[in-house]
């Protein structure tokens, strides 16, 4: 069985309902913000399910942009899903992640989950199968 990890950022507690709804998707997983843990911390973890609001021009809130800028050099071969909210634009910060995690060597899996704000009911059963077929993968 795979050892899973959620780490998410959240400024406003939107990207945390994500991540709230995708452990309950997900199942046994550990959950760790990334301001709360380091690139040597998830080392044994086999999946990364990486979540981030979408900040200013569409970058990663800063504390998940210095974990992840430590985790580049160490995710080669590791699987990693992709996950956040956004207010406005269209979802860029989640497609230059997405290509960066590639560029590191990493299994990106499936799509990224974007959400806009506020997660609704239909939004957090989405995260929910994202946690299951993430967890899974």
């Amino acid at each position: 069985m795979s050892k899973v990890a959620i780490v998410y950022a959240s400024t406003t507690g939107n990207t945390e309902a994500m991540a709230n709804a995708i452990k309950e998707g997900a199942g046994v997983v550990d959950i760790f913000t990334a301001a709360d843990t380091s690139a040597d911390a998830l080392a044994g973890y086999d999946v990364l399910i990486l979540g981030s609001p979408a900040m200013g021009a569409e970058v990663l809130e800063d504390s998940m942009e210095a974990l992840f800028s430590d985790l580049e050099g160490k995710i080669a071969g590791k699987k990693v899903a992709l996950f956040g909210s956004y207010d406005w634009g269209d979802g860029q910060w989640l497609r230059d992640w997405a290509d960066r995690v590639k560029a590191a060597g990493a299994v990106l899996i499936g799509e990224p989950l974007q959400i806009q704000l506020t997660p609704d009911d239909s939004g957090l059963e989405s995260c929910r199968a994202f946690g299951k077929a993430a967890a899974s993968a």
